[in-house]
């Protein structure tokens, strides 16, 4: 009864993790639009979700302090984040946000491809069949004529953000960082997140004050929600049912951007960019079911991955 209970908890966090992600957009864009500038956005989201995060480390009892050692290992975890939380955010400006998402959820192929290159980890047809499959995902969204802004260079800045979190996710699990408690790392990645984009906003284009309501709004449900609540679900849900499922279930993120694009944003999303939606979704599905296969005929258990 226990197990069950673990296994229908677990699904509901990876659900709510990946879909919660997802909703970025929904917050993001319509700060941009009021005119508050993409530094500022990231400076106040960051701000808030590592203030929250402060609040469930006091809770839960745990120790901010960690060791010196750890710290470089930390910064450079910090710095990836933020610049994939920058190219994400600046791609919406060039293509539709359920676009990006989608493009952006071909991380953990990425993180397969890293750890077969430079960790050894065994590749197989799999995965290059993924690859390809994921290509040509990639191209069916592309396809066509976009009215909205350099639609290329919009696709280059979230090609980017994929490697940039694919590292970042391979830095947590094998750098120095991955001594450190999740709960408190992520406190750190947010607050010195947080620090960067203060220190960019100050260099460009200015720390913007927020005056009306519906932007707090905006700002907390971005920290809370996309940030605070997504981390938090990811790692209950890896808890309980695994990184395997858990990455499976990620597929609530690209579907619940594209769908806030749509109905929020009246973005184009036809017949064709479907069809690269499904094929970047199946692509990320083989790679973590083979994934798992691996692990399991290697004799080192059930999943090693963490976020």
């Amino acid at each position: 009864m226990k197990a069950t209970f673990n296994n229908i908890s677990g699904v509901f966090y990876a659900v709510v993790s990946s879909a919660s992600f997802g909703l970025i957009p929904l917050f993001s864009i319509s700060l941009m639009d009021t005119g508050i500038a993409m530094p500022a956005i990231l400076f106040y989201r960051f701000a808030v979700a590592a203030a929250i995060m402060a609040i469930v480390v006091l809770l839960t009892g745990r120790n901010f302090r960690i060791e010196r050692r750890y710290m470089p290992s930390v910064v450079w975890l910090s710095v990836l984040y933020a610049v994939t939380a920058i190219l994400l955010l600046a791609s919406y400006r060039d293509i539709p946000s359920g676009v990006a998402t989608t493009i952006h959820f071909l991380y953990p192929l990425a993180v397969t491809l890293i750890m077969s290159m430079f960790f050894k980890e065994r590749a197989t047809i799999t995965t290059l069949i993924a690859v390809g499959v994921s290509l040509a995902g990639v191209a069916l969204l592309t396809w066509g004529n976009h009215s909205v802004g350099d639609y290329k260079h919009g696709v280059l800045l979230v090609l980017v953000t994929v490697a940039t979190y694919a590292i970042y996710i391979v830095g947590v699990m094998k750098s120095r960082a991955s001594r450190v408690d999740s709960v408190v790392l992520t406190f750190y990645v947010l607050m010195l997140g947080a620090l960067i984009f203060f220190l960019y906003a100050l260099a460009t284009s200015g720390v913007d004050s927020i005056h009306r309501w519906s932007n707090w709004r905006d700002i907390v449900m971005l920290a809370l929600l996309c940030t605070v609540l997504s981390d938090l679900t990811l790692i209950l849900a890896i808890k309980r049912i695994g990184s395997t499922m858990t990455s499976i279930l990620g597929s609530m993120e690209p579907m619940t951007a594209v769908i806030v694009g749509v109905l929020y944003f009246d973005e184009r999303f036809d017949t064709t960019s479907v069809i690269g939606l499904l094929l970047i979704v199946v692509a990320v599905v083989l790679v973590i079911v083979q994934s798992r296969d691996v692990n399991s005929d290697g004799g080192r258990g059930r999943d090693s991955v963490s976020s």
